[in-house]
C-alpha cells in the first residue's frame, strides 16, 4: 500500500519571468510563471516569500529540496549557494500559474538589485512560498489587527508591496492612515483602499530615511488617539539594530484604539516604536514591528 506524504506548508517553486513592468523610478514588478504555480496559496495581507536568485553567469536558480534545505542551502561553499532574499507577494493568480512581485530598485550592491535592474522574461528564479495543498496556517503573515480601531500602516519603499497588498484586503468598513516615505515624487503607485482609510505619500527627495516618515506617523498617531484612554506610557528595551533583528509581531486579543503595523529601515522603526508606546501610550500589544532592512548591512537571509 503506498503512504502518501503529508503535505508541507511551504514548497519551492521553479518560475521564470513572464512580464517585467517598470512602476516607477524606485519598483519593478516581476509577474512569475512556472509549471506548479498553481498550488501557491493566495492568502493576501503581507505575506512573506524567499526568491533565491541565480549565480553568476546561470540563468535560473535552484535550493536543495526537503525539510532541512536551510541547514543544507547554508552548508554550501559560499560560490555554489544561490543568494536568497526575503520578499512580499504582491497578487497571486493561481488560475494564470501567475505570482507578482514588486521589486526595490536601489543601487547595484546587492545581488537581489542587480538582478531586478536586469531581469527580462524568460530568466528563472526559485520562490519559497506558500503550498496551497496545505490545510493550516502557512505562517509569514504578520498583519493581525484586532476586530475594532483605527490602522495605521507606516513604512518605507520596502514596505510599501506590503502595505498595498494590505490595503486590498482590507474590509470596507475599515478605518485609519497610512504613511508611505518613498524615494522620489514619481513613486507614489495607484493602490486600493477603502473610502475610511487616507493613504499618503512621502517622497524623501534624497534627505535621510525616516526624515518624512517619522513626524507624518507622530502627527497621526496624535490625531488617531486624540480622546482615547490608552494605558500609562510603557517603557520599551532598547534593541541594537546593528546585531539583533527588530521584529515583533503581537495579536491584540481586545480591541484597542489603534493598531500600528510598522515596516522598514530598522533604526527608524526603533524609533517610531519607541515613540508610540513610550511617548504615546500605545499598548505593545497594538504595535507590529519589522525591520525590513539596515542601513550599511546586507540582508540576512
Amino acid at each position: 500500500m503506498t503512504q502518501t506524504l503529508p503535505v508541507a506548508p511551504w514548497r519551492m517553486f521553479t518560475v521564470e519571468a513572464r512580464a517585467v513592468r517598470r512602476l516607477s523610478p524606485s519598483f519593478v514588478r516581476v509577474t512569475f510563471t512556472g509549471p506548479d504555480l498553481d498550488r501557491f496559496a493566495d492568502n493576501g495581507y503581507d505575506q512573506r516569500i524567499k526568491l533565491a536568485f541565480p549565480l553568476p553567469g546561470e540563468r535560473g536558480a535552484r535550493l536543495p529540496e526537503g525539510p532541512d534545505w536551510y541547514a543544507r542551502w547554508r552548508a554550501l561553499p559560499e560560490h555554489e549557494r544561490n543568494p536568497i532574499r526575503t520578499y512580499t507577494v504582491r497578487a497571486v493568480r493561481p488560475e494564470l500559474s501567475e505570482v507578482d512581485v514588486d521589486l526595490v530598485l536601489h543601487g547595484d550592491g546587492g545581488p537581489a538589485s542587480r538582478w531586478a535592474r536586469r531581469v527580462r522574461p524568460g530568466d528563472g528564479i526559485a520562490i519559497l512560498g506558500p503550498d496551497a495543498g496545505f490545510d493550516g496556517d502557512h505562517g509569514g503573515i504578520e498583519f493581525r489587527p484586532p476586530a475594532a480601531g483605527h490602522l495605521l500602516l507606516a513604512g518605507d519603499e520596502t514596505a510599501v508591496p506590503a502595505i498595498c497588498a494590505i490595503l486590498e484586503r482590507l474590509p470596507v468598513t475599515a478605518e485609519g492612515r497610512v504613511l508611505l516615505e518613498v524615494p522620489e515624487a514619481d513613486d507614489v503607485l495607484p493602490v486600493t483602499a477603502p473610502p475610511g482609510v487616507t493613504v499618503s505619500w512621502l517622497a524623501r527627495r534624497g534627505d535621510r530615511h525616516g526624515a518624512r516618515l517619522v513626524p507624518a506617523v507622530s502627527d497621526a498617531a496624535a490625531a488617531l488617539l486624540a480622546g482615547a484612554t490608552g494605558g500609562a506610557e510603557e517603557p520599551v528595551a532598547d534593541v541594537d539594530v546593528d546585531a539583533e533583528i527588530l521584529w515583533e509581531v503581537p495579536a491584540p486579543a481586545a480591541p484597542v484604539p489603534v493598531y500600528a503595523w510598522l515596516a522598514g529601515e530598522a533604526g527608524v522603526i526603533r524609533a517610531l516604536r519607541r515613540h508610540l508606546v513610550t511617548e504615546r501610550g500605545l499598548a505593545r500589544s497594538a504595535v507590529a514591528f519589522m525591520g525590513y532592512w539596515r542601513i550599511g548591512r546586507a540582508d540576512p537571509a
